[in-house]
């Protein structure tokens, strides 16, 4: 085994000296790395009618930073939160939004949710024979290959007409929060020698609360838990067609694959660090913050230590303060502007006001002390994963469970981008590499070299 082990490092290393590209020349043949140019700004890869995000507007000509909006179908996200908050839960209103491009009235909601609850289902020992085996710390695996193995019971698994697509998109829909739930509780059994729970959804609740209710054991929760979390998935639940886990989306539709391989590819995007898991890192800072400074009141002392974090000193050593900044939003992010609010409220209701009053601190503070350290070509701001992690932590949720309850909002998101790509789409999404490779090699027999 350590002879392989060796084996491997010197293998990685070859990699290293075959693979490493100099910085230089991505400049020299005028490559944007991460599809992103030295301003921030992205390649334009496609066009979408579903959402769009503002974050700078023209001013006598002059790109300018401007207050962050978000819109779905036309609709400013903000307003449309006010709105459903007035009446109930927004799951299902806005993933109808968003499928169909338009605000369903009280008998088409009322529609909507019945095919939703309808689809609650799994396959006849599917929790047993799928979910329960082989469970893992990382649920999001275990999502992924329960996705891929619910195309195993479609007939029409391959069939990609809009129709047949919508089917199963709106299935995935339904069964989400079930194989997120089912996949956590399985590992905290075996693996945490825990308790085992397997509570079925209810037709009678939303999403949110069906979530809650799967979750804990004992089944309770409030209404203003559910009415957080809700809010919670919306804003989760799309942002353009550029993010990271959407744009695989497209990319794999465009290749002509069925819904269970996009959706469990868009899984595998989200699932990274630097995409999906950005709220879990968020917890953890804070929490280190809280062990290391002793007066959470104390400006001075939190700023040094934001200023130990950047400089690498502290927390994970990366030099990033988690949760602030975006690559899209410049002065704000929409999204943690109207859910900071009922951030307070469910921190008020918790007993939590003091942890509140030090994440509002550190978004006040941390973009002054980032602005000290480097040049900012826009503003810095704290995003949606700022807040979403402390939320989540007041529900008691596991931090196993983060990025999948981002999967359970976003995956209504990638189903409108499937059927939109779907629609539109002509050509495999193909994007050309620059070859850099400066000679060319005459072919040495084995025995030669």
């Amino acid at each position: 085994m350590k002879k392989n082990e060796l084996l491997l490092n010197d293998y990685a290393q070859l990699c290293r000296e075959a693979d490493c590209l100099e910085p230089e020349m991505f400049d020299k043949y005028e490559v944007q790395r991460g599809l992103r140019d030295k301003n921030g700004n992205g390649v334009v890869t496609g066009l979408t009618n579903i959402s769009r995000i503002d974050a700078f507007e023209m001013v006598d000509g002059v790109k300018t930073p401007c207050e962050g909006k978000l819109w779905y179908r036309g609709y400013d996200c903000i307003e449309l939160v006010k709105g459903f908050r007035q009446t109930g839960f927004g799951f299902e209103e806005i993933s109808y939004l968003l499928l169909f491009g338009r605000l369903p009235d009280v008998g088409q909601l009322k529609q909507f949710r019945d095919i939703l609850a309808a689809n609650r289902t799994l396959p006849t020992n599917f929790t047993r024979d799928v979910i329960m085996k082989a469970p893992s710390n990382d649920i999001m695996n275990s999502l992924t290959r329960s996705v891929l193995t619910l195309a195993s019971y479609d007939r029409n698994c391959s069939d990609t007409t809009i129709e047949n697509v919508l089917r199963q998109c709106i299935r995935l829909i339904g069964v989400f929060p079930m194989l997120a739930v089912y996949a956590y509780h399985a590992y905290n059994h075996y693996q945490n020698d825990e308790s085992m729970y397997i509570h079925r959804p209810s037709e009678e609740l939303s999403t949110a609360e069906n979530l809650l209710m799967m979750l804990r054991p004992n089944k309770e929760y409030t209404e203003l838990e559910a009415k957080v979390l809700d809010i919670a998935l919306v804003l989760h639940m799309e942002h353009g067609g550029g993010n990271n886990s959407t744009f695989t989306t497209r990319v794999v539709t465009s290749s002509g694959s069925d819904t269970y391989s996009v959706i469990a590819a868009a899984l595998s995007s989200l699932k990274g660090p630097k995409h999906g898991g950005a709220n879990i890192k968020v917890v953890e800072m804070m929490r280190d913050i809280e062990n290391n400074v002793s007066d959470w009141e104390d400006e001075e002392a939190v700023r040094a230590y934001l200023k130990k974090i950047l400089n690498r000193e502290a927390f994970d050593r990366k030099g990033l303060i988690y949760g602030m900044g975006h690559a899209v939003y410049s002065l704000s992010d929409p999204r943690a502007q109207v859910f900071k609010g009922f951030v307070e409220m469910l921190a008020s209701a918790k007993g939590r006001q003091k942890d509140f009053a030090l994440y509002s601190m550190i978004e006040r503070m941390a973009p002054k002390v980032i602005a000290e350290k480097a040049r900012i070509y826009k503003g810095v701001s704290a995003n949606v994963d700022f807040y979403s992690g402390f939320v989540y932590s007041m529900l008691e949720i596991p931090l196993e469970m983060f990025t999948p309850i981002f999967a359970i909002a976003r995956i209504v998101g990638w189903s409108a981008h499937r059927i939109e790509e779907l629609i539109n789409m002509d050509k495999i999404i193909r994007p050309a590499y620059k070859s850099v490779m400066q000679k060319q090699e005459e072919y040495v027999a084995l025995e030669d070299r």
